[in-house]
C-alpha cells in the first residue's frame, strides 16, 4: 500500500528504549558485584574518530558502563598496537574492545581487528564473529547492521519473511552482513554494487532498502518501490551538515518508511555497541 508520506523512522526513540532494556541487563550484573567495561581505542587525532569515540563513552558513563579511551600516538607500529590489543585480551576487568575506524595506516586494519579476543570484538568484525554469523551461530554482531534488523523488527515486525531486501554496497562492515542477517530472517537477498548493471531497476524491486554507499543523495525517487522501508546508512559531511545516501524529500514522497539522516541509524549503533558490551561480560560469567 502507497502512502502520500513516509512514516520518518525516530532512530533517537528506539534507540532510548533499546538502552532501557540494556540498563536492566546492567543492573542484573551489579547485584553480582560486575560493572560492564569497554576499553576504546583510538590511534591519532582524526576529529571524526574522536567525536564518534566521545558519543561513546558519553552513552556508556550514562548508562553505567565503565569506558576507558586509550588515545595512541598515529606513529605507534603494528607490533606495539598488537601488544597493546592483547593486553586487554588478558585484562579480567575488560569485556568490550573496540578499536576506532579508520586507523591512519589502513594496511594495518585487518591484522588490529584478528588481534582483538573474539569474545570481546564488540565491533563483530573479527573473522570467527563474522563466520559465526554466516552460519546462524550465536556471536557478537556488527553494531550497525544489528540497529539495522532492529529498526526493521520494530517498524514491519518480527516477521520478515519472504520480502525482498536490496543492500546498497557489500563492506564487511555494513552490507555484508546485514544482507546475511535479513537472510536468516528468510528475506531475499539482493546485492547492489559499483559493477551492478541497472542498479534502479534492482532496488525498485525491493520490500526493504537499506543504503551504505556513502554517496550522498544518490538514491531518489525512481529507485524506491512504493510502500518501500527505506534505511540510509551512508553518511557524507557536508558544508550543510550530514548528508545520507538517500535524497531525502523527493524518497519520503514514495517510501513506506524512511530514515532519517541524521537521528536514524546512528543512535540504533551506538545502542547495539552498549547491548554488545553488555552481553560480553555476560558471557565471560559462564566460561
Amino acid at each position: 500500500m502507497t502512502n502520500k508520506t513516509a512514516h520518518i523512522i525516530d532512530g533517537k526513540t528506539l534507540a532510548s528504549a533499546s538502552i532501557a532494556h540494556t540498563k536492566k541487563r546492567i543492573e542484573n550484573l551489579a547485584e553480582r558485584k560486575i560493572t560492564p567495561r569497554l576499553d576504546v581505542v583510538v590511534v591519532g587525532s582524526d576529529p571524526a574518530s574522536l567525536l564518534y569515540v566521545n558519543l561513546k563513552k558519553k552513552k556508556a558513563d550514562e548508562i553505567g558502563i565503565k569506558a576507558r579511551i586509550h588515545a595512541l600516538d598515529q606513529t605507534i607500529g603494528l607490533n606495539e598496537l598488537i601488544g597493546f590489543i592483547q593486553d586487554l585480551n588478558k585484562s579480567p576487568s575488560t569485556h568490550g574492545i573496540l578499536v576506532q575506524m579508520p586507523l591512519p595506516n589502513r594496511s594495518m586494519e585487518g591484522r588490529v581487528m584478528r588481534a582483538i579476543a573474539p569474545e570481546k570484538d564488540v565491533d563483530g568484525l573479527h573473522p570467527m564473529n563474522q563466520g559465526k554469523l554466516l552460519l546462524g551461530e550465536s556471536g557478537l554482531i556488527p553494531c550497525t547492521p544489528k540497529g539495522c534488523l532492529h529498526i526493521l523488527h520494530k517498524t514491519l515486525g518480527r516477521n520478515l519473511s519472504g520480502l525482498h531486501a536490496v543492500i546498497m554496497g557489500r563492506s564487511s562492515i555494513v552490507g555484508l552482513p546485514v544482507g546475511i542477517l535479513l537472510l536468516h530472517e528468510n528475506c531475499s537477498v539482493t546485492y547492489v554494487h559499483s559493477k551492478s548493471n541497472n542498479p534502479q531497476e534492482l532496488t525498485r524491486q525491493a520490500d526493504i532498502l537499506i543504503t551504505a554507499t556513502g554517496k550522498a543523495n544518490l538514491v531518489n525517487e525512481s529507485w524506491i518501490k512504493p510502500g518501500a522501508c527505506v534505511i540510509d546508512v551512508g553518511i557524507s559531511r557536508q558544508s550543510k551538515g550530514l548528508i545520507g545516501d538517500i535524497d531525502f524529500e523527493s524518497v519520503k514522497n514514495v517510501a513506506g518508511f524512511l530514515t532519517p539522516v541524521p537521528g536514524g541509524v546512528g543512535p540504533m549503533t551506538i545502542a547495539m555497541l552498549m547491548e554488545n558490551t553488555v552481553e560480553a561480560a555476560e558471557l565471560a560469567l559462564i566460561k
